[in-house]
């Protein structure tokens, strides 16, 4: 048996935040937690999250979208909410669940150029790991 804590991410469309933050978490944290991702109304993975994570050696290429009707009934210590629509209508909230929620703007929102995308995705996946090194030290 594992004494890894469980963590599920949710956003709205588990494309972009939620995946970058699943791929960091299990990255950054090794084997300390057993990750997934999901979301209310699950899409696809953005290529954009794929390519900047891709720049610090993470591969999240063989993600999918999931939703977390997935995860029904399913415990988890943790549920991370990564924007606010997923916070109001995450369904997933068992007694010994911590809720956590950290409102990230949506870089699949971004408009401009492939580039422009990509530094807002890049400045989302930053901000993601800050976030997410400063849970780490918390549950240590």
């Amino acid at each position: 048996m594992t004494d890894r804590k469980t963590v599920l991410i949710l956003c709205t469309g588990n494309s972009a935040r939620s995946q970058m933050a699943e791929g960091l978490l299990r990255h950054d944290a090794g084997e300390a937690f057993e990750v997934f991702s999901a979301g209310a109304k699950p899409t696809r993975v953005r290529p954009e999250a794929i390519a900047v994570m891709r720049e610090l050696g993470i591969n999240i290429s063989s993600h999918r979208s999931k939703s977390v009707d997935e995860f029904a009934g399913q415990p988890f210590d943790y549920v991370i909410t990564v924007c606010d629509n997923a916070k109001e209508s995450c369904p997933i909230s068992p007694a010994k669940t911590r809720r956590i929620h950290w409102s990230i703007e949506d870089p699949a929102a971004a408009g401009g150029s492939e580039e422009q995308r990509l530094a807002v995705f890049r400045r989302i996946r930053d901000e993601l790991r800050q976030h997410l090194r400063s849970f780490v030290q918390e549950q240590a």
